[in-house]
């Protein structure tokens, strides 16, 4: 069996763990008994394009040209971006055999670029467009049921909100700590719940001994002032792998990378 769960990167309270929110899920009475009895096999954790139609970046440059997941094509409301990343690969291929055949070279697939919108990949995303944007302005309920509503309407040729645009960037929407509650989570029990590092280690995530570190902070003056001291640190928390830490020494609050244990989630570029 293969579990997922998601947890919308705009949320507010710095204190918030999606690593231990997914544990306490497990525990829920409606789906505990599933899990029961049950062996940990492996672990994986990857941040979601959820922006949709209307975030879509501009797909090309001079030699290449951005598809699947790395250009934003998930469908939101399914959860699903397998299918538009081989139609974004073949839609690409088709423009290159085609800049080829002309003789092109070290120039920009501008013809990908203008046929996305109006492919099997644009219609499908448009349909969905204000998915993700009416949950976060409306909440699950609401937005849940407005964002099901436009999607008929929009799968009619009838849309009801037009393109809605998004509201702040994820990072913009989190809360100083101070005012925030610190939820509390149960300690992991080893056959339903689990701690981070130990499901790190059957994620089959590997380093080189000698491989230099790829996360990096520009101004460590800045990490401290800012993510520890307004908000807390929450990259401790946000980070399903365990990377990064604040660590107490003397009194003095230190920054630490545990850079193998990254599971190159990509959580932290957001």
């Amino acid at each position: 069996m293969s579990v997922g769960f998601v947890v919308h990167l705009n949320y507010r309270n710095p204190y918030l763990s999606p690593f231990e929110e997914f544990q306490r899920f497990k525990t829920h009475p409606l789906v505990r008994e599933t899990f029961e009895g049950g062996k940990r096999l492996s672990y994986g954790a990857r941040a979601l394009t959820e922006g949709g139609y209307q975030s879509v970046p501009k797909l090309v440059f001079p030699g290449g040209a951005l598809i699947g997941c790395a250009a934003g094509f998930m469908n939101v409301p399914r959860i699903k971006g397998s299918h538009n990343a081989m139609l974004s690969g073949m839609l690409a291929a088709e423009h290159v055999a085609a800049a080829l055949k002309g003789g092109r070279a070290r120039d920009e697939l501008a013809d990908y670029e203008s046929a996305w919108r109006g492919s099997d990949i644009g219609r499908d995303l448009w349909k969905v467009r204000n998915a993700k944007p009416l949950w976060s302005k409306l909440g699950t309920y609401l937005g849940i049921a407005a964002g099901g509503i436009d999607m008929w309407a929009s799968t009619l040729g009838l849309p009801l909100f037009g393109t809605l645009r998004h509201g702040k960037p994820d990072y913009a929407t989190l809360l100083p700590a101070v005012g925030c509650r610190r939820p509390v989570y149960a300690k992991p029990d080893g056959k339903l719940t689990f701690d981070r590092l130990s499901s790190v280690f059957v994620s089959n995530t590997n380093h080189e001994e000698d491989q230099p570190p790829h996360l990096k902070v520009a101004d460590m003056a800045l990490q401290k002032s800012y993510e520890h001291d307004i908000f807390c640190g929450p990259s401790q928390l946000y980070c399903p792998a365990g990377v990064y830490e604040w660590v107490e020494e003397g009194g003095i609050s230190r920054f630490v990378i545990n850079a193998q244990n990254c599971v190159h989630c990509k959580t932290s570029d957001i």
